[in-house]
């Protein structure tokens, strides 16, 4: 009778092929890099099979692993159908993102938590990430993840990110020597902050758009009006960076941090897989 294969092991490939990344499929599991290449090295042998390719700057599948793949994906919810007839009922836990960290690969995040644990019921918030903190500091929310604002205090540093300035490609963003631009709502720190650049580099802006969110001032940007500060991961389709092509002054990075007050080991676990998975987006 041939050895049962390793659970730990499957998950962690199925994890590495949706993420490309064996630091982010670490992180979901709070495990170590390392130990998740020992894990599918010793699957890849009990297969005899290779199931990724491996290089310094990509993770992908092989011919036999994008084989292996639904089948794995199969084996992992078999496992927890068989939990699921002996649990009680669903965990459950709410978590806020702000709209700046979300991004246009929002819905792969949503799967690839949901593949890791189905029976883990998340009720997602999405806002502004001072809304997102207000709510979470009256314990309207488990857990958020929000770009840090110069009040906020404790949290874990999940990821930084770019900032650019980013318009559609042939627009015409300046009206004779005044840049037209596009900003978020008065309480956002981005147009705070952006706005703030534009007078210390001496460049006259008009406000021509004002949008309470990120897909309100994404649409202006992508219809031509203006260009509008934003992080690189939720910029519109289409739209480009130029910043450096219109002389416009640099944006600092965007800290991403996490909260939560979590303590049940199951929606701590199906939390670190959100954060990784986001990060991996």
């Amino acid at each position: 009778m041939e050895r049962p294969l390793d659970l730990d092991a499957i998950q962690a490939f199925v994890l590495v092929a949706d993420m490309q990344s064996f630091t982010r499929a670490a992180e979901a599991l709070d495990s170590t890099q390392s130990a998740i290449s020992l894990k599918l090295k010793k699957l890849e042998q009990r297969l005899a099979r290779r199931l990724l390719e491996r290089t310094p700057r990509l993770v992908r599948l092989s011919a036999d692993g994008q084989h292996f793949l639904p089948a794995a994906r199969e084996l992992l919810a078999a496992h927890e159908r068989a939990l699921g007839k002996l649990n009680l009922g669903a965990a459950r836990f709410s978590v806020g993102i702000s709209d700046h960290v979300t991004g246009s690969g929002f819905a792969k995040v949503l799967a690839q938590v949901n593949g890791y644990d189905p029976g883990v019921v998340i009720e997602v918030r999405i806002a502004s990430s001072r809304d997102i903190m207000q709510q979470y500091e009256r314990g309207e929310l488990d857990a958020a993840i929000v770009r840090r604002e110069p009040q906020d205090v404790g949290g874990e540093l999940l990821m930084e990110e770019r900032l650019g300035w980013f318009a559609a490609p042939q627009s015409n963003c300046w009206s004779g020597d005044t840049l037209r631009v596009a900003t978020f709502s008065s309480t956002c720190r981005i147009r705070e902050l952006s706005l703030a650049r534009l007078d210390d580099a001496g460049i006259p802006w008009l406000e021509v758009f004002v949008g309470g969110g990120i897909q309100a001032v994404g649409a202006a940007v992508t219809a031509g009006l203006a260009v509008s500060a934003l992080l690189h991961r939720t910029a519109p389709a289409g739209a480009v960076d130029v910043g450096a092509q219109m002389g416009l002054p640099p944006l600092p990075l965007a800290q991403v941090m996490l909260h939560s007050r979590l303590k049940e080991a199951r929606t701590r676990e199906a939390l670190r897989t959100l954060a990784a998975a986001l990060k991996a987006a």
